[in-house]
């Protein structure tokens, strides 16, 4: 198994006697893209926030490379670099100007590290272009590139393709991937884009009201929630029969019943839907968007 380079176990927060966030936990392997959603008021900002030091959780604990954030600060925050909102830089500076303003906050940041950074994030052609020319989605890779001066293991990214287009979004997903891929670091993506954490990441964490419902492989997820959409006749007839096999997952007034895809008794449930005197027009697998699963688990809330 993989080195976990972030470990967070039973992370509770409680503000004004409200607990915001309730014992959670979960880790993140070495070259994993982790995506972590929620609904509004859910608990993921609070969280984030406690991941990168700047709020103290009430109870649990974080460890980032091994070190307990609480009490080896400095040795954890040295393995992590994060984006929390939009990256904080200067307008009339180059891109330049602001990597080596932010390296001289930092220990032992090389002129070579910096070139190195530039490169990993695409920019050679225009880092000595003032800031303010940049592109939306060239100002997200230079703030990547500033949280990626100390070298960290572990990349924290708030919503990182907030106000990209469509073109803009698909290159960050890439970019991100390779950056994972090619150079370790593990990364957890904060995200409203569904659709996009399903193409992104590895695993996912899904976060309501404080409390981790689900963690896992996008894929396991998905495969886990595959449906069997029946067309039949007469409809109610079918329906009695299935319940006394398997559960029902919905149904319609037109003759689809939903049922979950076990392969191995599909042909049973098949045989005796026909022999009980059942048309069976149609039947076919679906298998569900991460979307349709957030929306069952979280009760139909929106996302941040």
């Amino acid at each position: 198994m993989s080195e976990e380079i972030l470990v967070v176990e039973n992370l509770s927060k409680t503000i004004k006697r409200k607990e915001i966030v309730k014992e959670l936990s979960f880790s993140l392997r070495a070259g994993e893209v982790f995506g972590f959603l929620g609904p509004n008021g859910a608990g993921k900002t609070t969280t984030i926030r406690m991941l990168v030091g700047l709020i103290k959780p009430t109870s649990g604990s974080i460890k980032i490379c091994g070190y307990n954030l609480a009490t080896h600060f400095k040795e954890a925050l040295n393995c992590l670099g994060c984006i929390v909102e939009n990256p904080e830089l200067y307008p009339y500076l180059s891109g330049m100007e602001n990597l080596q303003h932010f390296a001289r906050m930092l220990d032992h940041v090389t002129k070579e590290r910096i070139l190195e950074v530039v490169e990993m994030v695409g920019l050679e052609n225009r880092v000595h272009d003032l800031v303010k020319t940049y592109s939306l989605g060239m100002r997200q890779r230079l703030g990547i590139a500033q949280a990626l001066l100390g070298n960290p293991k572990l990349l924290i990214l708030d919503e990182p393709t907030n106000g990209l287009d469509p073109a803009g979004i698909r290159e960050m997903r890439e970019f991100i991937r390779q950056l994972a891929k090619t150079n370790g670091l593990s990364v957890l993506v904060s995200s409203h884009l569904l659709s996009e954490v399903q193409l992104l990441c590895d695993r996912v964490g899904i976060i309501s009201k404080g409390e981790l419902l689900h963690v896992a492989s996008v894929e396991q997820l998905l495969s886990e929630q595959e449906r069997l959409i029946w067309r039949v006749r007469p409809a109610h007839l079918a329906l009695q029969i299935l319940q006394g096999y398997t559960e029902i997952k919905g149904e319609s007034s037109d003759g689809l019943i939903i049922t979950p895809y076990e392969e191995e008794k599909v042909s049973l449930w098949n045989r005796v839907l026909i022999e009980g005197g059942v048309e069976i027009l149609e039947m076919h697998r679906r298998l569900p968007t991460l979307e349709d699963m957030f929306m069952e688990w979280t009760g139909g809330q929106s996302i941040d």
